[in-house]
C-alpha cells in the first residue's frame, strides 16, 4: 500500500477547496445531468455533439471531485495563529531582499496544492520555498534553481493578512 503524503494547507486554502468540492457535488453535477438529459431528448446519441460535450464535462467534474477529496483527506492544516514568527514555515508571509537586483519581494509560503506564483503564493516544496523554510530575519538564503543561483536576505516574517 502506497504511503499517502500529507498536503499542507492554510486554513484559507482548506475553505476554498471545501467550497469548490461542495459546489461541484451540489450544483455542477446537477447542471451537467440536466445537459445530458436535454441532449438525450434530441435523439440519436451517436452524432450528438451536445451529449458528447456534456459527458466529457461530467467526467472532468468527477475527476476534480476525486482530486479534491484526496487533497482534503490527506490535508494537514496550518493554524496560522500558531505560526512561529521567529522562523519561516508554511503559512508565513515573508519579505525578502533579492540580493542580485536589490529589490524587495514578498511571498506567502503555502502547501504545493495552493501555490500560485501570480498571487505571490509559493510552495513549501519549490526550490525557493524549501530553501526559505526554517530561516530567520537577517539570514542570507542561497537558492539553487533551474535558472541559476538566487540569494535572498530575510527581512521580515509575518502572518497572512
Amino acid at each position: 500500500m502506497a504511503n499517502e503524503t500529507k498536503s499542507m494547507l492554510t486554513y484559507a486554502g482548506l475553505k476554498k477547496y471545501e467550497e469548490e468540492l461542495h459546489d461541484l457535488k451540489v450544483n455542477r453535477r446537477q447542471e451537467v445531468a440536466q445537459k445530458i438529459k436535454v441532449a438525450r431528448e434530441q435523439g440519436d446519441l451517436s452524432e450528438n455533439a451536445e451529449y458528447d460535450a456534456a459527458k466529457e464535462e461530467q467526467r472532468d467534474i468527477e475527476i476534480r471531485i476525486e482530486e479534491l477529496e484526496k487533497i482534503l483527506k490527506h490535508a494537514e492544516v496550518v493554524v496560522e495563529d500558531e505560526i512561529d514568527l521567529d522562523k519561516i514555515n508554511v503559512g508565513s508571509r515573508v519579505k525578502l531582499l533579492d540580493m542580485e537586483y536589490d529589490d524587495e519581494v514578498e511571498y506567502y509560503i503555502v502547501g504545493s496544492s495552493e501555490a500560485n506564483s501570480l498571487q505571490g503564493k509559493i510552495s513549501n516544496e519549490s526550490p525557493v520555498g524549501a530553501a526559505l523554510i526554517g530561516h530567520r530575519p537577517g539570514d542570507i538564503v542561497d537558492v539553487e534553481t533551474q535558472a541559476g543561483k538566487l540569494q535572498f536576505k530575510v527581512l521580515e516574517i509575518k502572518r497572512q493578512d
